[in-house]
């Protein structure tokens, strides 16, 4: 019985951290929060805001379009008012979108990138998806499709412009301003060549 007593407390002391390891580490302490999924630290925009009284009293001669990298948005301005309120998505690091004032060049309802797209066979299968003319080479049997632009409304001659695209909640295009569908159709109907744009910088 003696012999046994220093492993009954050896065994103890065991059960004993054990124990404390699972309180421990077992459940979360008091007043700290579960781990946010990376979806959830996205911040979410607000959604399309249209002024409908402004809207069914304006002339393309009388717009001027804000773009704002550091907000992502784009307003549609008659003088100091908005009418149309976008949310969007501008240029990812590494290809920022150019600040500045410039004027819409060109407009085209069903615009594809020359640059970015996909690598398609014979049939019309992608092969390879979200390519760049640049740096990627076709594979055999394959041809360059490029990118649906839609309602593109052209900044730059360098092939920058506002278009129709998917919105991840933060810059992520290769320079464009990409816009939900709604808030792209009614820029569009609503500039034309030669309006000015203003876009603000990020910082």
């Amino acid at each position: 019985m003696i012999k046994r007593f220093p492993k009954l407390i050896v065994a103890n002391a065991i059960l004993f951290c054990a124990i404390a390891a699972d309180a421990q580490f077992g459940r979360p302490k008091s007043g700290l929060q579960p781990m946010k999924s990376a979806v959830d630290l996205i911040k979410k925009q607000a959604p399309l805001r249209v002024n409908q009284a402004l809207l069914a009293n304006i002339s393309q001669g009388d717009v001027h379009v804000i773009i704002s990298l550091a907000k992502q948005r784009a307003y549609l301005m008659v003088g100091e008012e908005i009418v149309v309120d976008s949310p969007i998505s501008s240029g990812k690091q590494g290809h920022s979108s150019p600040g500045g004032n410039m004027h819409i060049l060109e407009k085209d309802p069903n615009h594809y990138s020359s640059l970015y797209g996909d690598f398609v066979d014979s049939s019309g299968r992608i092969v390879r998806a979200g390519v760049s003319m640049h740096i990627d080479a076709a594979p055999s049997g394959t041809h360059f499709q490029g990118a649906a632009m839609k309602w593109f409304m052209r900044l730059t001659d360098e092939g920058v412009g506002m278009h129709v695209g998917i919105l991840p909640g933060y810059p992520a295009s290769h320079g464009c301003i990409r816009m939900p569908s709604d808030g792209a159709k009614l820029f569009y109907d609503h500039v034309k060549v030669g309006t000015p744009v203003e876009v603000q910088p990020a910082a």
